[in-house]
C-alpha cells in the first residue's frame, strides 16, 4: 500500500477537537495514511493514540502533504493557514466553533470525512489573499511584511486618541481621515471584522479588495469595493505621537509609528479551500446568521398544519 500524507490543524485546548482528530487518525491509519501534526498539538494526540501513525513537525512536514484537515472554528483554520497557505496545501475545515464561514463540514457531517479524503472526493477553490508592507517612511525600505487571508487592519494604539491617516488608491490621494483605524479586506474577510465594521458582504469568488474606515470623522468615510489590481497606501501622519498597530488577520502584528507608510495589494499567495459540496454561499449566510427566509403568514400556516397532523396522530 502506497503511503499517503495529510496534515492536521487542531484546537488542542478543546477536548472535542482532540477527540474528533484522534478518531479521524485511527480510521485513516487503516488506509495507509501518515498524519502530520504541529508540535503544539502533537502531545495531545499521541497521549490518546500512543500507537497511531502520527508524526510531529515545526515549520513544514518532511513529506508531500495532499491535504490539511482542521478540527476547530475559523480561528483554528486561520492558524493552520499561516503555514498551509505559503506551502500551497489545500485546507478542509471541520467546524467546532460558532459561525464557521471557512469550515466545510459541521461535526454532525464528519462521518463520511474519511471516505472523502481516501477517495480525494473534494474540489479545491482558490481565494484571494493580501500582502502588506510597512515602511518607516514613504519611499523607505520595507521593515515588516506579511500576508492576510481575511484583512489587514491599521488600528489606533491609544484608546484616547484617534490616528490621522492619508489614504491613497492606485497612486492618487483619496482622503485624509481622523479615525480609529482602516481595514483592507478580502472577500473572504468581508464576513469577519469588515462585516462588524458595517462593510458589505462580498461573495467569496469575487476578485476584489474592500476598504473600510473605522469610525472616521469625515464627510466621506464609506466602505469601498476596489479592483483586485488596486494598491492601497495608508500614510500615518504625525498626530498622535503614539502611532498605531498593524494587524494581519488579528494574529500577526507590529507597531506602525507616526510617519510610516503601509502598502496593501493582492498577494501571489492563495488560500486553497477544499470543498465537499456545492452549497451556495447564500445558503451559508442564511445558516450562519440564522436569517429569516419565511414570512410570518407562511410560518403560521406551517404551524397550523403541524398541529393538525399531531391531532390526527393522537386520534389514531
Amino acid at each position: 500500500m502506497t503511503e499517503r500524507h495529510i496534515a492536521l490543524g487542531i484546537h488542542h485546548q478543546r477536548d472535542e477537537a482532540v477527540a474528533a482528530a484522534c478518531d479521524f487518525v485511527t480510521r485513516l491509519t487503516d488506509h495507509g495514511f501518515v498524519c502530520w501534526v504541529r508540535d503544539n498539538a502533537y502531545d495531545a494526540i499521541v497521549e490518546r493514540l500512543p500507537g497511531g501513525n502520527v508524526r510531529p513537525f515545526d515549520d513544514r512536514p518532511t513529506a508531500e502533504v495532499e491535504l490539511v484537515v482542521v478540527f476547530g472554528g475559523d480561528g483554528t483554520i486561520l492558524r493552520a493557514a499561516e503555514w498551509a497557505v505559503p506551502l500551497g496545501y489545500p485546507v478542509l475545515g471541520v467546524n467546532l466553533g460558532h459561525v464557521g464561514f471557512l469550515a466545510e463540514l459541521e461535526t454532525s457531517e464528519a462521518h463520511d470525512l474519511v471516505d472523502r479524503v481516501v477517495n480525494r472526493d473534494y474540489r479545491v477553490e482558490e481565494r484571494l489573499c493580501l500582502e502588506v508592507e510597512l515602511r518607516e517612511h514613504p519611499g523607505g525600505d520595507v521593515i515588516w511584511s506579511s500576508y492576510a487571508i481575511n484583512e489587514v487592519s491599521l488600528e489606533k494604539a491609544a484608546r484616547e486618541r484617534m490616528i490621522e491617516v492619508l489614504v491613497d488608491i492606485d497612486g492618487h490621494p483619496l482622503s485624509r481621515w481622523g479615525t480609529d483605524g482602516v481595514l483592507v479586506s478580502t472577500p473572504t474577510g468581508s464576513t469577519a471584522y469588515a462585516f462588524s465594521a458595517q462593510g458589505p458582504v462580498l461573495w467569496p469568488d469575487l476578485d476584489a479588495l474592500l476598504v473600510v474606515p473605522l469610525l472616521a470623522h469625515a464627510l466621506f468615510a464609506r466602505p469601498m469595493v476596489l479592483s483586485p489590481r488596486s494598491t492601497v497606501v495608508i500614510r500615518m501622519l504625525e498626530n498622535p505621537s503614539t502611532g498605531g498597530v498593524l494587524w494581519c488577520d488579528g494574529r500577526r502584528s507590529t507597531t506602525a509609528a507616526p510617519g510610516s507608510e503601509i502598502t496593501v495589494r493582492r498577494s501571489e499567495l492563495k488560500l486553497r479551500l477544499a470543498r465537499t459540496s456545492e452549497q451556495p454561499f447564500v445558503q451559508r449566510l442564511v445558516k450562519k446568521f440564522d436569517l429569516p427566509i419565511h414570512g410570518w403568514r407562511g410560518q403560521a400556516e406551517r404551524d397550523a398544519a403541524a398541529r393538525k397532523a399531531a391531532e390526527v396522530g393522537d386520534a389514531d
